[in-house]
């Protein structure tokens, strides 16, 4: 390529906190009545003085350890200073030359992406601009809120390589339980720093694109932003340094303002927090303000090694992996439900009846999925259990119901949290195998139907299909559709 396009990212995810940052006023995204959750402290009242929400700190930490960074001895707050109507105290708290984490990575397609620091700070409140009315407004509510920003190293080169930097946080951020991190809501918002430049390893002017709030945004930004740089660049323009924002009706940047240095916000140490100590917790030491050893031993399994354990323990698509392990309770209720089938089928390892780990993946994210959309209810909340879940599969595995009837039972049991079996019973819709009751009903459909069956004989193999169903709806559709086929055939070729 002519260019070479180096981008960086920095993202910014709201914590799950019972607090916020430096009070104790609620943490709650989802309040909608303005200046609810405000104190004098996240308003940056005269006098009143900040109080370190730990919790916090231990989900900075966990995340940090889980995207391989170090956890450094020290680490301090900063006040980061700088004018806007939604910033009540007219600085940040946030940190700058001591962050909580630096020099981590996470591997994006065997690329690994370098992080530069992961730190902590408080959220700005949000201001809102009336439709019509030429005034803004400012709600606090989110003011003070602990906000977690990563910044990575300029190793993404392509829109695509940063939205599945983005995707693949975000879920792991989920895993970790430390943010909801729903970009819709603004509870993850993204940033993004690109420069191209003639010169290989030598950086362009540098563009920030801010508060990009969906994946889509982040990969359309970049495209168009490469593409305005680099007719910029073929017709010998300057590019300017600078923040511009996103559009997202018109799929275009916009200017903003000259993008700021560090030097313009003044940073200095909080004086009214003290600095953090993250050594190991020993008898010596007792002043670490979190275990970071004990957070570190109890890491849950994270995406990258749950993809690879699914591939290597149960053998299904690498789509129908990736559809689970996107959602972690499903991935957890998947697990719940092969675990049962081991308890349903009397068997010591579940790889013996592979085609039944398909079956479950297959119901589960087809049929079970699309009722809990239809219902806008997640797998939480779902009446069926794993183990009436695994019941199911096994029923179909062992033809005890056709696929139409599954549907039914599925249906039911969403509804009701009923057993399969009770529900089968109650609606007459156990498969009929028993091949003399068959045979009886097939023979009856033979004699009433000798038109088709003598075309059948004579060659017209497609009605085959019309006499099955002539079986199938005088066996109030009970019959097994592939024991009728058989004996359809087979008495046919008799009585040729």
């Amino acid at each position: 390529m002519k260019y070479q396009t180096v981008i960086g990212l920095e993202i910014h995810a709201e914590l799950k906190t019972d607090s916020k940052m430096f009070c104790s006023c609620l943490n709650d995204p989802e309040e909608q009545n303005p200046n609810v959750n405000i104190c004098p402290i996240c308003l940056g009242y005269p006098g009143s003085l900040p109080v370190i929400n730990k919790e916090a700190v231990k989900k900075v930490v966990k995340t940090a350890l889980a995207l391989n960074c170090q956890i450094p001895e020290k680490a301090k707050f900063d006040r980061k200073n700088y004018f806007y109507p939604d910033l009540p105290k007219g600085y940040q708290i946030s940190q700058y030359d001591q962050p909580l984490s630096l020099k981590g990575f996470l591997e994006i397609e065997d690329k690994k992406i370098r992080i530069t620091r992961i730190h902590l700070e408080e959220d700005t409140g949000k201001l809102v601009h009336p439709q019509g009315m030429g005034y803004s407004l400012i709600d606090f509510n989110r003011a003070g809120r602990p906000l977690m920003e990563l910044v990575t190293e300029p190793d993404i080169a392509t829109s695509t390589e940063a939205r599945q930097f983005c995707e693949e946080l975000q879920l792991i951020l989920r895993y970790l339980d430390v943010s909801e991190a729903n970009m819709e809501k603004a509870q993850m918002r993204c940033e993004v720093n690109i420069s191209l430049s003639a010169k290989k390893g030598k950086l362009g002017t540098k563009v920030e694109i801010k508060n990009l709030n969906s994946f889509r945004a982040v990969q359309g930004a970049v495209d168009y932003e490469i593409k305005r740089q680099k007719d910029l660049l073929d017709s010998k323009q300057k590019i300017i340094q600078e923040t511009r924002g996103w559009d997202e009706g018109k799929q275009s940047t916009f200017p903003q303002r000259i993008k700021e240095e560090s030097q313009d916000y003044r940073y200095f140490p909080e004086p009214d927090l003290p600095p953090l100590s993250l050594k190991p917790l020993t008898e010596e030491s007792k002043d670490s303000i979190v275990d970071v050893e004990r957070i570190k031993n109890e890491l849950p399994e994270l995406p990258q090694n749950r993809r690879a354990r699914f591939f290597e323990e149960y053998h299904l698509p690498s789509s129908d992996i990736n559809t689970l392990i996107i959602n972690k309770k499903i991935a957890d209720y998947f697990e719940q439900v092969v675990s049962e089938l081991k308890t349903w089928l009397k068997i010591k390892s579940i790889s013996e009846k592979e085609p039944m780990i398909k079956l479950t993946a297959n119901y589960l994210l087809t049929e079970l999925q699309k009722l809990l959309l239809v219902n806008k209810i997640s797998i939480a909340d779902c009446k069926i259990s794993p183990e009436n879940f695994a019941e199911f599969i096994t029923l179909i595995e062992q033809k005890e119901i056709s696929s139409s009837a599954a549907q039914t039972v599925l249906k039911e049991m969403f509804d009701t949290g009923a057993d399969p079996s009770n529900v089968i019973e109650n609606k007459k819709l156990k498969q009929v195998n028993d091949e003399d009751a068959l045979i009886k009903i097939v023979k009856q459909i033979i004699q009433e139907n000798s038109k088709p069956v003598k075309d059948y004989q004579l060659g017209k193999e497609n009605v085959l299909q019309f006499l099955i169903g002539k079986v199938m709806a005088a066996s109030q559709g009970q019959a097994n559709p592939e024991v009728v086929k058989e004996i359809l055939i087979k008495t046919l070729k008799k009585s040729s």
